[in-house]
């Protein structure tokens, strides 16, 4: 696997990657002259990715939190608290994630349907509600899927999000919902979402874009910002001002351990 990040949708072009068996692939389609898109894609290598979350590491939603503040960058990054964690673990806090963001969006399809059979399905999962951003993963990476409003459709459930885990991807976050809870607990895969949907994708929902700026929570995310999930909920740190914000989240940290270091001392006294 290489470990330069691809994107699959740039300024000029968008590839449409078909990862159902048996599904024909779609061909590469330029965007339309008319077509105009106003935030670019960046790319950043994995040492850079490496090197920016080694920043952020131990740091806490709250921290991360407090440094935004610091930063200027009030209530920016917060993400709405309907999105929470679907478990934690409080004794090993594998449940807390900091990693990269790599995006997608799924919105309602306004397709008829006349039957839903294995190859109205495979069709589907094919060529129009498909994962094309499973090729985007990386070792540090967070998938965040914008699927607000795409009704019952479960985009995420206990064997895709097996699969994005292989790949590298540290857990997901999304505007959307999911299936499988107890799988998806029971596998301690790290899973923030808004909430449950049992319904499958083909017939419901289609796949807009991937690496392309989308909304989770009232907070615009793009590819490469920093997000950072726990307990306490999500914060998104954009890319440009991470190394001021780790720094300032740093110092809370830090005073915050000395803090508790004193009442343990004063109480031993």
């Amino acid at each position: 696997m290489t470990m330069t990040r691809r994107a699959v949708f740039m300024l000029g072009a968008a590839l449409a990657v078909v990862t159902a068996p048996g599904a024909v692939a779609q061909e590469v389609k330029q965007l339309d002259p008319k077509v105009k898109l106003f935030m670019p894609f960046q790319d950043y290598s994995q040492a850079d990715n490496q090197r920016v979350l080694a920043l952020f590491d131990g740091l806490r939603v709250a921290d991360v939190s407090d440094g935004m503040d610091m930063a200027g960058l009030t209530d920016v990054g917060t993400v709405s608290p309907e999105i929470r964690a679907l478990w934690t673990d409080t004794e090993n806090f594998t449940h807390r994630i900091i990693g990269i963001a790599v995006t997608a969006r799924y919105m309602p399809t306004n397709k008829r349907v006349a039957k839903i059979d294995q190859k109205t399905i495979n069709q589907w999962y094919g060529s129009i509600t498909t994962e094309a951003f499973q090729q985007m993963l990386f070792p540090g990476s967070i998938l965040v899927i914008d699927a607000m409003e795409d009704g019952e459709s479960r985009s995420i459930g206990s064997s895709n999000i097996l699969g994005w885990q292989k790949r590298g991807m540290l857990g997901v976050v999304t505007s959307g919902g999911l299936a499988d809870t107890d799988e998806i607990i029971h596998n301690k895969v790290p899973a923030y979402f808004r909430r449950l949907a049992r319904g499958i994708r083909p017939g419901r929902n289609e796949l807009e874009s991937v690496n392309r700026p989308v909304t989770l929570g009232g907070v615009l995310v793009r590819p490469g910002d920093i997000v950072v999930a726990d307990g306490d909920g999500v914060v998104v740190v954009p890319r440009e001002s991470a190394e001021e914000v780790a720094a300032f989240a740093r110092t809370f940290l830090d005073n915050i351990g000395k803090q508790r270091y004193e009442q343990r001392l004063s109480l031993t006294l």
